[in-house]
């Protein structure tokens, strides 16, 4: 009995093992669809060109950008922010590395540079080489040395739909809020496994951000779909980090050993912004090694405020579960550790949770001025919409459904504001993090006229179109 058990099991796997084989087959068999007029071939004028901040970004930035193959190599001028025309006569020419690329549309050269010893409080501009000429001078601003108050925008996953929907809300962000210092996105910035091909949705991703991309240092996060699928030897799905990441973005070296390219922290003006990368912990066995580096990372930090980003939520407002392993092993260490912010993506609603016992809990709480613990926040861009789980109503203290969404936030020296818009720019969600001499927090609501709850209501969506959101 026990043997015809085993047998049975093993013919299961194998089943199992050749219908993922099958279906991975067929679909790489399938036609994959295309950005509508095939814009992104490589050409001899850089594109692509993202500013991204280094561990210090009082005194380093860095920059990577795409050209076709014949700019064999990585050319970058940089002078200070002159009030005349005269930049490139104070401009000093930079090197960097080149690594190819074969894509859909043609082959490529990403190039990046690491732009070090800059002045704090400073205003640069640069540019960078093309076979066939340089792009435009491109001006940022270095952070302060010390704290001082700034503003920066969250976003959630882009993911789908990058383009033609979820461009709107990036610029609508930027458009609506003066002069972010940063921007940091919680993941899925592309799908990378079921939309467009994979070169199309990064050039519509870098096309949506535009020369904003490239002037403010962006903070990105990797979600599950900025790994790809990959079948291992005995037939099982497996996933690895796709290999646009880490052309398209140079980030600061100081991240958890097995996973130091998608790990990474940075300060900036007295916060400590920490990335981390759920999918490894989930799916590739980096959870431990994040965890260790998390809390050493908390406890040497310096700053006024801590802010923790990464893509799978904590507290979920579609799924039907939690992310267990993720909240057993990372909750523990923001609490311990006083994290202000967890912000995060995935769930393709809206939700703000301040008290795991539920939304009237948090009122009361609130209401008495009782200190307050993290504060976890899921966000969306992009098209895709899931249907509220069973709790969203219930647990967390605001939610939405078929909503797309910006997030502002007010970095002061002892309060924190935060604010939630939708795509046409109306305020959703709004309130502030309050720091007492003692260093305990409260939350303050914000009183501010605000959108009424988005949700469906049966079939129908909040804007009376059929609701998008599918379950999980």
């Amino acid at each position: 009995m026990a043997l015809r058990k085993l047998l049975v099991g093993a013919a299961a796997i194998g089943l199992a093992a050749l219908s993922m084989t099958s279906a991975l087959a067929q679909e790489a068999a399938q036609p994959i669809p295309r950005s509508p007029g095939l814009p992104f071939k490589p050409k001899g004028l850089p594109d692509r060109i993202v500013l991204t901040a280094g561990a210090d970004p009082s005194r380093e930035m860095a920059v990577a950008w795409r050209t076709d193959p014949r700019q064999a190599s990585a050319e970058i001028q940089l002078a200070p922010a002159i009030d005349g025309p005269s930049l490139a006569f104070h401009a000093r020419t930079l090197s960097g590395t080149s690594k190819a690329i074969d894509s859909a549309n043609g082959p490529a050269l990403y190039h990046q540079a690491r732009l070090t010893g800059l002045s704090p409080d400073t205003a640069y501009v640069y540019r960078v080489k093309g076979a066939e000429g340089w792009s435009e001078w491109l001006q940022f601003h270095t952070a302060a040395a010390t704290f001082r108050p700034f503003r920066f925008l969250y976003l959630g996953d882009t993911q789908n739909g990058i383009l033609p929907i979820g461009s709107r809300v990036i610029r609508q962000g930027f458009q609506s809020t003066a002069a972010p210092a940063l921007v940091l996105h919680a993941g899925d910035l592309v799908a990378q496994r079921d939309d467009l091909d994979h070169d199309d949705e990064w050039g519509e991703w870098t096309a949506a951000g535009a020369y904003n991309f490239s002037t403010v240092p962006q903070l990105p996060a990797t979600g599950n779909h900025e790994y790809v699928d990959v079948t291992k030897a005995d037939g099982t799905e497996s996933r690895k980090l796709g290999p646009y990441w880490p052309l398209q973005f140079a980030l600061p070296d100081n991240g958890a050993e097995p996973v130091k390219q998608t790990t990474y922290y940075v300060d900036y003006q007295g916060v400590r912004f920490i990335i981390l990368d759920g999918t490894a912990a989930l799916n590739l066995g980096a959870l431990e090694a994040q965890t260790r580096w998390l809390d050493q990372t908390l406890a040497a930090s310096k700053a006024k405020w801590n802010i923790v980003t990464f893509h799978q939520p904590i507290f979920t407002c579609a799924r039907p579960k939690d992310t267990e392993e993720l909240k057993a092993a990372w909750k523990p260490v923001f609490e311990a550790r006083k994290v202000d912010l967890v912000l995060q993506g995935h769930d393709h609603c809206y939700a703000r949770l301040t008290s795991e016992a539920g939304k009237a809990d948090a009122a009361r709480r609130h209401k008495a001025g009782q200190p307050q613990g993290p504060v976890y926040v899921v966000s969306v861009v992009g098209s895709k919409m899931y249907a509220l789980n069973d709790r969203a109503l219930t647990q967390p203290d605001k939610v939405a459904a078929d909503t797309e969404f910006y997030q502002v936030i007010d970095v002061g020296a002892d309060k924190l504001g935060f604010a939630a818009y939708t795509a046409s720019g109306k305020l959703y969600d709004a309130f502030t993090l309050k720091r007492g001499k003692d260093g305990a927090k409260t939350l303050v609501e914000s009183t501010e006229s605000m959108l009424a709850q988005r949700v469906c209501t049966g079939a129908t969506g909040p804007d009376g179109a059929p609701c998008l959101g599918r379950a999980k």
